[in-house]
């Protein structure tokens, strides 16, 4: 039998790599990724007591930092990119093959807008689940991290065509500083057209964005990036026409933010201002968004609503956060300037604070005038000591005339002490003449 021949085995093909995956690993796309990334997070840590509490604080610190720092970043670091094609030999490498111009720039402009974008991703999703066990309310908001995405890609974008056209080496950090000083100008001005800014900044917790905020801020960003990209890379020139679509729609997307009114897009939120109050007397309340801290504020506050309790001109309750506080309600200081991770960080000084908002809206200093001015800021000292002493390293020793009283105080039994605190509530404090003496 004549043996037959096997079949010639089938060549083995290598892989086919992607050709976006390909451009996303050349040049410095990776780097700025990282560097965008880094920054974020360094700008974040450096000042995580500020929003590591409520998700809004922590979305807004984060637009602002991705448009003041990693804006100008992400500007130079495109323009690098697309400095490096041309000192490479990389658009004659590139005419050589089958590829139409606008496929070309846009695989060539991927690294400069994908990868900044993804560091921002990445710096976003760590300060997230960073600030989740600590909120009491509210939601994180994505859209405007989105928008913000949308901006990196677009400035990317920008930064390599710059660094296309003008082939100088200094071009990016030259961008970058002006880059820098266009967003912070745009972003502090006091018209509407901030909020065109990448970089404007919010700081209120208590209201939320207008819902067509974000997809309209995307559409003003990117749509000028794109008709920058379609005017450059459009072949024929005929074709570079369609770059008045995207701009058109820019436009149109910045008409309404123009017309907003001078509080911006940002409304009240009635959730995060609904009140939560503990079971004391006097209540505690503050704000939903700030229920997390509400035990350690009621803690804080229990020796001196020990004293205030059924005492006449007392307070009915402490009001916190955006609702300012009505008729027998008295002020909560801002727990937020000494709180951090949903925790109160020196109770003893939020206590003393309350003391004097207790106080502080009695009457002007420049109204208490007279012979007896002197004794009744002596006295007011005292007492504010007596129900709350100034923790160690904060102001200053009271003098021996107020000392005499706080001893007074001190030396006084339980009953003596409540007789005389209702006296001094409900005495006319902005007459000197009418405190009482311990």
């Amino acid at each position: 039998m004549t043996a037959t021949a096997a079949p010639p085995r089938a060549a083995v093909r290598p892989p086919r790599t992607s050709v976006v995956r390909t451009e996303l690993r050349r040049g410095a796309g990776p780097w700025a990724g990282a560097a965008v990334a880094v920054t974020l997070l360094v700008t974040m840590y450096a000042k995580a007591p500020a929003w590591q509490g409520r998700w809004t604080d922590a979305t807004d610190m984060l637009h602002a930092a991705t448009g003041l720092l990693a804006g100008p970043l992400t500007l130079a670091a495109g323009c690098w990119q697309g400095g490096r094609e041309w000192r490479r030999g990389t658009p004659e490498l590139l005419r050589s093959v089958p590829r139409g111009r606008l496929r070309r720039t846009l695989l060539a402009v991927a690294p400069s807008a994908l990868w900044p974008t993804a560091g921002l991703f990445l710096a976003a999703t760590v300060c997230l689940l960073a600030t989740w066990p600590y909120v009491g309310g509210g939601r994180p908001y994505l859209e405007l991290v989105a928008a913000d995405a949308v901006a990196l890609a677009a400035l990317g974008t920008l930064g390599h065509l710059v660094g296309l056209l003008v082939r100088w080496r200094l071009t990016a950090p030259l961008l970058a500083v002006v880059g820098y000083i266009g967003l912070a100008i745009g972003s502090y001005t006091v018209s509407p057209a901030r909020w065109l800014s990448p970089a404007a900044e919010h700081a209120s917790p208590w209201e939320e964005p207008v819902w067509w905020f974000a997809p309209t801020s995307a559409v003003w960003t990117g749509g000028i990036a794109l008709a920058a990209l379609l005017a450059y890379a459009a072949r024929p020139a005929r074709l570079r026409l369609l770059a008045l679509l995207p701009l058109a729609a820019a436009v149109a997307a910045a008409v309404p933010v123009l017309r907003l009114p001078a509080d911006g897009p940002w409304r009240p939120d009635p959730e995060a201002t609904r009140l939560v109050c503990d079971d004391g007397t006097p209540k505690v309340c503050v704000n939903a968004l700030d229920r997390t801290l509400l035990p350690d504020i009621s803690r804080s506050l229990a020796p001196l609503n020990e004293r205030l309790r059924g005492l006449p001109g007392a307070p009915v309750r402490w009001v916190g956060g955006s609702s300012g506080p009505g008729a027998g309600e008295v002020e909560l200081p801002d727990h937020m300037m000494d709180s951090a991770r949903g925790r109160l960080r020196n109770p003893d000084l939020y206590l003393n604070s309350a003391v004097q908002w207790l106080f502080s809206d009695i009457c002007a200093s420049a109204d208490v005038t007279g012979p007896r001015a002197e004794r009744a800021a002596e006295i007011h000292l005292a007492v504010s000591e007596w129900l709350a002493p100034t923790p160690e390293d904060y102001g200053v020793p009271v003098g021996p005339a107020a000392q005499r009283h706080l001893d007074t105080l001190r030396a006084k039994s339980t009953t003596a002490q409540r007789d005389y605190l209702a006296r001094y509530l409900t005495a006319d404090r902005c007459r000197p003449e009418e405190v009482p003496v311990p």
